[in-house]
């Protein structure tokens, strides 16, 4: 029973955490800051935090690094964690905090669906595990679709906010403006999903040969301050953007770096020891809920009853496929004996699951490096 809030506890430390990092590099955002510098300082900040854990706990226990591996660690950092915090900030520059909350809906069943192109996955459509998982895609394609396209009435849910809307935006006025943000904010879950199925296929090679996970962290966040410090070189003119100054930029950047890759790291590998990937996938959508709140009360923002229509159907995707993929678990083990009786017309047993596929349980521990 303690064991059980504690478990709680800790995703509701993590929940708040996340939205915490919405609402502040939004602030930081609309106070004039250069997302591509926010990157470089923010991966600096994580580098900086992560290097001495890394180097106290298991610098006797890493093995000699090879030139091949140090290149796959580096274009893993390239591909999932550089590429998609700079999607990602540009992205939530031209939306709203609520926008990047409710995307983040969308990176579980995304990187389901690349396992799928990758044959790491199997969707059997004669099961209703399978139809759960291709529903629960669909469902997520159409709440992208709403989000991007369709706005609908306003709902003045504060209506004494809408000066501070006006100054720190609520809903972009501007409609390409929109759907540009919306396509680079799934542009960064895509980057960072297939961050996730490449080091999967990797595996074999990077964390056999070098298994010190804090390590291992520890230099991709380097390797993409590197990256990102090129990348805010090329696009940021003003010498004045590098400044920080005791604001909300300091603020921001302080945060997402010791607290989003720091301490919820540590957070979401206890939780997933006790509660397994799944259960913490689950929760995901307490963040769009808690940033929603404070995006309208703390940010000025509107809601509309188009993002509000959109955000339900992603995070109703994430459960089908959750869903989907937990009843296909049970089968796999044998602890569920009934079949439907379309099933069993297909001529399927309980147990007819192919012992050999891989059982991709989104690993959200991973998130805290990108988000």
């Amino acid at each position: 029973m303690e064991t059980q809030r504690q478990v709680w506890s800790a995703v509701f430390l993590i929940q708040i955490i996340y939205t915490g990092y919405f609402l502040l590099t939004k602030l930081a955002f609309n106070f004039g800051m250069n997302t591509f510098i926010f990157v470089f300082y923010r991966q600096a900040a994580a580098t900086l935090f992560l290097a001495p854990f890394a180097f106290f706990f298991e610098r006797k226990a890493a093995p000699p690094l090879s030139l091949s591996v140090v290149l796959k660690i580096f274009m893993l950092s390239l591909l999932g964690i550089t590429v998609s915090l700079e999607f990602n900030g540009v992205a939530l520059m031209e939306t709203t905090a609520s926008l990047g909350a409710a995307t983040s809906n969308t990176l579980p069943v995304i990187t389901f669906f690349l396992a799928l192109l990758f044959r790491m996955e199997k969707v059997k459509l004669r099961t209703s595990p399978g139809i759960m998982k291709l529903g629960g895609i669909i469902l997520c394609i159409a709440g992208v679709v709403v989000i991007a396209f369709y706005n609908g009435p306003l709902l003045k849910i504060i209506s004494h906010h809408m000066n501070l809307h006006k100054t720190h935006g609520g809903i972009p006025s501007n409609n390409k403006s929109w759907s540009k943000g919306v396509f680079l904010m799934l542009l960064s879950n895509f980057s960072w999903a297939l961050w996730m199925i490449l080091l999967d296929f990797n595996s074999g090679i990077v964390l056999r040969s070098y298994p010190s996970k804090l390590l291992l962290t520890a230099q991709q966040c380097f390797f993409s301050t590197i990256q990102s410090l090129i990348v805010a070189i090329i696009y940021s003119g003003d010498p004045c953007d590098w400044r920080l100054g005791f604001n909300f930029r300091l603020l921001s950047v302080l945060y997402s770096g010791a607290g989003v890759t720091g301490v919820t790291y540590y957070l979401q590998s206890w939780v997933i020891e006790k509660k397994g990937p799944v259960f913490l996938a689950t929760t995901t959508p307490m963040i769009l809920i808690f940033t929603m709140i404070l995006s309208v009360t703390v940010l000025g923002e509107v809601l509309s009853l188009g993002r509000v229509l959109g955000a339900s159907l992603l995070v109703g995707g994430l459960y089908f496929v959750l869903w989907g993929k937990m009843k296909e678990e049970k089968r796999a083990i044998g602890e569920i004996l009934p079949i439907s009786d379309a099933e069993k017309a297909n001529g399927q047993k309980p147990n007819q699951q192919n012992s050999q596929d891989n059982v991709l349980a989104f690993p959200i521990v991973a998130v805290t490096t990108a988000v």
